[in-house]
C-alpha cells in the first residue's frame, strides 16, 4: 500500500488573489491581504468520498460447491505463458493496448486463469474502459478459491468504479483467503471511511492492526476517523502512535499538527512541524510551508519571514515563497519590499495576471497611482477579456475622479460578466459622479435585469431616481431593496431620511432611521438622519442629542452642522445656531440655499475669521460643542 503526500493549501496561490468588494453607496474595494490559512485534513490514498452508501454483503460460513481447478499464478501453458511474458513486458513499457492484446491471447490459451482475468480488469480500468474492466472483474468474482491478492486487486476495480457493494464483498473474500493480509483490512476500512461508515471502518482498521501492530497506516486512519467524528483529542493519540512507529511518515506529522490546530493549540502544531524539520527532514518543502502558514495565522510575521528567507536561500526561484513574502510585506505595509518580490515573480511568470493585480494594489497603497494604472493596463492588454483587470483599472480611475476613462472599463466588465452586480454598480456610480444621471439610471436598470435579487442594485437605482426627482420610484426601489434584505442599513437610512426631509410619513421615518442606527450605531450619517426625524416630529431635545452625537462621529459634514443650526434656532439659541451654520458654510461655502434661508430670518453670518478657524481646529475633538471665538 503506497502512501502519497497530503493535499496542500496555500494562503494565496499563483491562481488566486484577493478580490475587491465595492460598497453599494460609496464604493471602496476592500482588498483582503490573503493571510488567512485554511486547514485541510491530509489524505494518503485516493478517496471515493462520493460513493453511494451500501450495506456490505459478507459471505461467511457459507458452504460452497466444489469449484473447478483454477490457476492462481501466471499461466503454465507454454503459449499462454509466452503471451503473458510479452504482455508483462508491454505493461512495464506503459503500452497498455499491447499488454491487453497479449493477455487476451494468453487467456485464450488458458481460459481458466483468474490471474489473467484480474490483470485484464485492472488494465481496462486504467484505460477508462469501465465496462470491459467490470466484465472481467465479474468473471473473477464468479470463481472460487482465488488467492487474497487477486480478490484485493479486483476489489479495487469495483471500488474505483463506484460498485462499493461488490467491492466490500471482494475485500471480505480477500480477508477470508488470508486473514493476516493487512492490505485487505486497511483497504476495506478506507472504503468504509470514505462512505462515512465510521464504526465499521474503525473495526476494519483495528482488525488489521491486530496482524500488523508496527504498521503506522492503521493508526493513521484511526486518527482520520476520529477527525471525521470531530474528536481531535482522540485523533492525536492515534497520530502520535503512527509517528512513533515511523518517524519519517510525513503525512502522519501533518495530520498530528492538524489535529492540534483543530483543538486550537497552534503552539503544539508548530512544535510538531519544527521537530520534523530539525530531526527528520530539514528540506521538506511541504512542512516548511505549513509552518509558515501557522506563523501567519498567529500573525508571527517575523518567524514566517525568517523561514521564508531560508527557503529562498536554498531556492531563490521558489515562486510560492516569493509570493508569501510579498503578501506578508503587504500586510506589514512595507510596500516597497512587496513590490520587489512581486516583480521577481513576474520576471519569471509574466502571464500571471492575478499576481500583477496584487502588484497594482501595492502601487496604489504606495500612492504610486500612475504605476498602478500602467500595471493594471498591462493586464488588460495581456488579457482583454479579464474581468477583474477591467474592474481594478476602472475603480482606480474612478477614485482619481477620471470618470471618462473609467467608464469604458466598467462597460466592458459588465459585457464580460453581466451576472456580477459590481460592474453595474460602479458603472452607475461613475455616471452619478459625472452628473450623467440618465446614464446612471440605465446602468442600474440593466444591472437589475441581470441580477434582480441583488439589493445593492435596487438601492443604487433608488439614488439615481432621487437625482431625477422621481420620488415615487425612489420609494419603490428602496422598498424592494428592503424586501430582499430587511437589514440593508443604507436603504433604511436613505428612505427614512427622505421621508423626514420631506416632512412626510414621520413615524415611519423615525422607525426606519432607528433600525439603521441599531444596525450601525456609530455611523454618523445614520445618527444625523435619526436626529432629523426627531426634529421633524418636534422632539427637539432628542434631535439635539442625536445630531450633536453625529457631529462627534463625522467631523466634516456640512449637512450635519446645517441641521444642528436649525435645531438651535428652533430652540431660540440663535448665537449657537449662527456658529453651527458658520461651520457648515466653512465646509461648504457654496450652499446658497442656507445663506438665503438665514437672510430671510433677518440674520447674517459673519465670514470666518482666523480666530474662528483656530477655534474650530481646537474643537475638532468635540465639534458638536458650540465654538466661542
Amino acid at each position: 500500500m503506497s502512501a502519497d503526500t497530503a493535499e496542500t493549501d496555500s494562503i494565496m496561490t499563483l491562481d488566486d488573489t484577493p478580490q475587491p468588494h465595492p460598497h453599494p453607496l460609496c464604493p471602496r474595494f476592500r482588498w483582503g491581504h490573503a493571510i488567512l490559512c485554511l486547514v485541510a485534513v491530509p489524505a494518503i490514498l485516493a478517496s471515493c468520498a462520493n460513493r453511494p452508501q451500501v450495506t456490505a454483503a459478507v459471505e461467511q460460513g457459507v458452504q460452497a460447491e466444489p469449484a473447478p481447478e483454477v490457476h492462481m499464478e501466471p499461466p503454465k501453458h507454454p503459449l499462454a505463458y509466452y503471451h503473458f511474458l510479452l504482455g508483462h513486458q508491454a505493461e512495464l513499457g506503459k503500452e497498455g493496448d499491447q499488454a491487453i492484446d497479449e493477455y487476451l491471447r494468453a487467456l485464450r490459451r488458458d481460459p481458466t486463469s483468474v490471474f489473467l482475468k484480474a490483470k485484464l480488469a485492472s488494465l481496462y480500468f486504467a484505460q477508462g474502459k469501465t465496462a470491459d474492466a467490470l466484465r472481467f472483474a465479474d468473471r473473477v468474482s464468479e470463481a472460487e478459491g482465488a488467492n487474497s491478492e487477486i480478490y484485493l486487486q479486483v476489489a479495487g476495480v469495483y471500488a474505483q468504479s463506484g460498485n462499493v457493494d461488490q467491492a466490500l464483498i471482494m475485500y471480505d473474500r480477500a480477508i477470508q483467503a488470508d486473514l493476516e493480509n493487512t492490505d485487505a483490512h486497511f483497504s476495506k476500512g478506507l472504503l468504509l471511511l470514505n462512505l462515512k461508515r465510521y464504526e465499521e471502518a474503525e473495526a476494519a482498521f483495528e482488525r488489521g492492526i491486530e496482524f500488523a501492530r508496527n504498521n503506522p497506516i492503521g493508526y493513521y486512519y484511526l486518527g482520520r476517523i476520529k477527525m471525521e467524528q470531530k474528536d481531535p483529542g482522540a485523533a492525536v493519540g492515534h497520530y502520535r502512535r503512527a509517528v512513533e512507529l515511523r518517524p519519517t511518515f510525513e503525512p502522519a506529522h501533518i495530520a498530528l499538527a492538524s489535529a492540534y490546530e483543530a483543538q486550537g493549540d497552534q503552539d503544539q502544531a508548530v512544535a510538531v512541524y519544527r521537530r520534523y524539520l530539525e530531526e527528520i527532514n530539514p528540506s521538506s518543502k511541504e512542512i516548511r510551508q505549513r509552518v509558515v502558514k501557522l506563523y501567519l495565522r498567529k500573525k508571527d510575521y517575523t518567524q514566517a519571514l525568517e523561514l521564508l528567507a531560508r527557503i529562498l536561500e536554498e531556492d531563490p526561484h521558489d515562486l510560492e515563497a516569493l509570493l508569501r513574502m510579498s503578501l506578508i510585506y503587504g500586510e506589514l505595509k512595507q510596500y516597497a519590499q512587496a513590490i520587489s518580490y512581486l516583480n521577481q515573480i513576474l520576471a519569471v511568470r509574466p502571464g500571471e495576471v492575478k499576481v500583477r493585480d496584487y502588484l497594482g494594489l501595492m502601487y496604489e497603497e504606495s500612492k504610486k497611482y500612475e504605476d498602478a494604472i500602467e500595471t493594471y493596463r498591462a493586464n488588460v492588454k495581456l488579457q482583454p477579456h479579464y474581468y477583474d483587470g477591467r474592474m481594478h483599472l476602472g475603480f482606480l480611475l474612478y477614485r482619481l475622479n477620471r470618470y471618462d476613462e473609467a467608464v469604458p472599463h466598467f462597460s466592458e466588465a459588465v459585457k464580460l460578466n453581466p451576472q456580477k452586480p459590481d460592474g453595474f454598480i460602479l458603472l452607475g456610480l461613475t455616471h452619478l459622479q459625472a452628473e450623467r444621471f440618465e446614464l446612471a439610471l440605465t446602468a442600474f436598470q440593466q444591472g437589475v435585469q441581470h441580477n434582480p435579487s441583488n439589493p445593492d442594485l435596487h438601492f443604487n437605482l433608488g439614488t439615481a431616481y432621487d437625482k431625477l426627482d422621481r420620488f415615487d420610484d425612489v420609494v419603490q426601489a428602496m422598498n424592494t431593496a428592503l424586501e430582499l434584505d430587511p437589514e440593508h442599513a443604507d436603504a433604511l437610512n436613505y428612505l427614512g431620511y427622505s421621508y423626514a426631509d420631506r416632512g412626510i410619513n414621520i413615524e415611519q421615518a423615525l422607525a426606519l432611521t432607528q433600525r439603521a442606527v441599531a444596525l450601525k450605531p456609530n455611523n454618523g450619517y445614520y445618527v444625523d438622519s435619526l436626529g432629523w426625524a426627531f426634529f421633524k416630529m418636534g422632539r427637539l431635545d432628542d434631535a439635539l442629542k442625536e445630531v450633536k452625537r453625529a457631529a462627534t462621529l463625522v467631523h466634516d459634514d456640512p449637512v450635519i452642522y446645517e441641521h444642528l443650526g436649525e435645531i438651535y434656532y428652533k430652540q431660540d439659541s440663535v448665537d449657537q445656531a449662527i456658529r453651527a451654520w458658520q461651520r457648515s458654510l466653512q465646509l461648504d461655502p457654496g450652499n446658497e440655499k442656507l445663506i438665503e434661508r438665514v437672510r430671510t430670518r433677518g440674520l447674517s453670518i459673519p465670514p470666518a475669521t482666523d480666530q474662528f478657524k483656530q477655534a474650530i481646529r481646537h474643537n475638532d475633538n468635540d465639534p458638536a460643542r458650540p465654538v466661542t471665538p
